[in-house]
């Protein structure tokens, strides 16, 4: 594995800094370093921005409006974006049912929302998860039946991210009924002003209103918004699900953000007369965490690696994914201890104390989500046993 940049790519990468330092606001950093995403219009107007460029869609292939972009570009891509505090890109169309359009849709499904998804004209939500079916996904019950030149879906889904706010959500519904829970699944676009969807909000700890609950109740959804063949979501979903650990591979390599917001804590609490980054035990667990996230870079250039070989990633998704997970608690869980009581705060007191505090304390506690959602830890142990050791 080559680590070292051509001189084409050293270019590009002044290019892409060049663009960041241009389009990214500084007030966004601090929501950024702490793991956060920012809402929903500020994600939009930076997805149009990156469009403008030509930047949309940094993996997707040219015939579908990618760039054509190299592994190692868009290493450079995430690892600046990351440097300037920009956001990780919202990644339900972009990075999981876009691909899945492209690969499996009809030339219907593709004409249609591809563009809206580059261009930021769409938002997408993901209806997989339901009471009962997180990680046991093939438990899921929504029924979706054949009327004429439409199914009509019932049911209910879960923890769905931004349902609110989405203008689609793809589906995966029953179909049929087989004697194999995976079999008789299938994957279909709908259009969330349809009839009969109803949204409830689910609060959550971290005071963000993100998660809700969504009911299905005979809502009609055109036989064309089937992506690929009936009776095949398992298949599309489980790439579906592949991808999503991979984007976790990006994620990582925004981890240094995060601790740079620990260090800047730490340099600003004073224990004993000395700012606690100083003292032996703290500064020896942030080298902890600062070592394992460069060995967590490493993982990620191995598995850019392999793409641009071509060579079968196997389960390396997964171990990056769990791998990610725990550090990013780990820091969070750290920058907590660096802020000291002042954490328990979502809001800086008269000012004082760091100005990223209360975003701090919100990562942390958004941080507990990252070990369940695109298959939990105990998932991905699974996966790794399986597939890496044959067990």
């Amino acid at each position: 594995m080559d680590l070292d940049f051509t001189p084409a790519e050293l270019a590009f990468r002044d290019e892409v800094r060049a663009f960041f330092a241009k389009t990214v606001p500084a007030e966004w950093l601090t929501r950024v370093r702490a793991g956060l995403r920012l809402e929903p219009a500020e994600l939009i107007a930076y997805q149009k921005a990156l469009a403008a460029k030509g930047w949309g869609a940094p993996t997707w292939p040219v015939e579908y409006g990618g760039p054509g972009w190299t592994p190692a570009q868009n290493y450079i891509f995430e690892s600046e974006s990351a440097r300037a505090g920009a956001p990780i890109q919202f990644h339900q169309g972009l990075e999981l049912i876009g691909p899945i359009i492209f690969t499996y849709g009809s030339q219907e499904l593709k004409d249609r929302y591809l563009p809206g998804i580059i261009n930021a004209d769409d938002w997408w939500c993901q209806g997989y998860s339901e009471p009962g079916a997180g990680s046991d996904l093939a438990s899921l019950r929504t029924t979706a039946v054949r009327d004429g030149d439409h199914y009509v879906l019932n049911g209910q889904k879960m923890w769905t991210s931004y349902a609110q706010v989405a203008s689609h959500m793809f589906v995966l519904a029953r179909t049929s009924q087989e004697p194999k829970r995976q079999q008789g699944i299938s994957l279909m676009l709908v259009d969330m002003k349809t009839p009969g969807i109803a949204i409830r909000k689910i609060e959550t700890m971290d005071e963000k209103y993100t998660t809700n609950e969504v009911f299905l109740d005979d809502v009609r959804v055109p036989a064309g918004n089937l992506v690929g063949a009936e009776g095949k979501g398992w298949e599309y979903g489980k790439v579906l699900l592949d991808r999503e650990r991979m984007v976790c591979s990006a994620t990582a390599i925004h981890l240094p953000q995060v601790l740079d917001g620990v260090r800047d804590a730490a340099r600003a609490r004073k224990v004993g007369g000395m700012p606690l980054i100083e003292t032996p035990a703290f500064a020896a667990q942030l080298a902890q965490l600062e070592i394992e996230a460069m060995a967590l870079e490493t993982m990620v250039l191995r598995l850019l690696a392999d793409l641009a070989s071509g060579a079968d990633s196997g389960p390396r998704g997964s171990m990056v994914k769990l791998r990610w997970s725990d550090l990013y608690q780990r820091a969070t869980a750290l920058w907590m201890d660096a802020l000291g009581p002042e954490a328990a705060h979502f809001r800086a007191l008269d000012g004082e104390g760091p100005a990223d505090m209360p975003y701090g304390m919100q990562g942390a506690l958004y941080s507990r989500v990252t070990s369940i959602y695109g298959g939990s830890s105990e998932i991905q142990h699974n996966i790794i046993a399986r597939r890496a050791l044959g067990l």
